[in-house]
């Protein structure tokens, strides 16, 4: 199979989880291609994949617009092969921001008209040593709600490899099937 993996970061944090998608799909014997939505080749062609994975990063209740563009210019295509979206936040940390990044997910998904086949939270990263003072004393704040780290002299990478690994492996498995089925 060739799966496309395009991703939306602001931080980095999903750019290392798509790196990590794509080497552990092409570990599996399949081909993934990586795209960083916001340096697209001039025309992105989603038709020749057999499946795309979108992946973006949650700020501030909203995704990056790359990414809503993306889905927006290639609704058609995603509409037509298995798809998945991976929703990066902190939100999927802390139990009490699971309900607000579902809306979030639910709001992207009715804007664009997008219905992926599979969607995942997956927790991201709390880089306080990116963030200026004010982003920095904002994110204590929200995280110590939480009750997440608040030493801010250090970064936090909350990312779940395994369960990663685990739902990109039930995706392309079931992609696989869905394919046969359709084939």
């Amino acid at each position: 199979m060739k799966i496309l993996v395009v991703y939306g970061t602001t931080e980095g944090h999903t750019r290392k989880i798509c790196m990590h998608i794509e080497k552990y799909i092409e570990a599996k014997g399949h081909v993934a291609v990586l795209h960083d939505s916001t340096s697209f080749p001039i025309a992105l062609h989603v038709e020749p994949y057999d499946a795309v994975i979108v992946a973006a990063s949650l700020h501030q209740n909203r995704y990056q617009a790359s990414i809503v563009q993306f889905i927006e210019d290639n609704l058609e295509a995603l509409m037509n092969r298995p798809t998945a979206f991976l929703s990066v936040s902190l939100s999927a940390v802390f139990d009490e921001g699971k309900e607000d990044a579902q809306k979030c997910v639910d709001m992207l998904l009715d804007q664009t008209g997008w219905a992926p086949t599979r969607t995942e939270h997956v927790a991201g990263a709390l880089v306080y040593t990116q963030y200026d003072f004010f982003k920095r004393q904002i994110m204590k704040f929200i995280v110590k709600k939480g009750g997440g780290p608040t030493d801010a002299s250090q970064d936090y990478e909350f990312t779940d490899w395994a369960a990663l690994d685990a739902f990109v492996t039930s995706f392309v498995d079931s992609a696989r099937a869905l394919l046969s089925k359709a084939g």
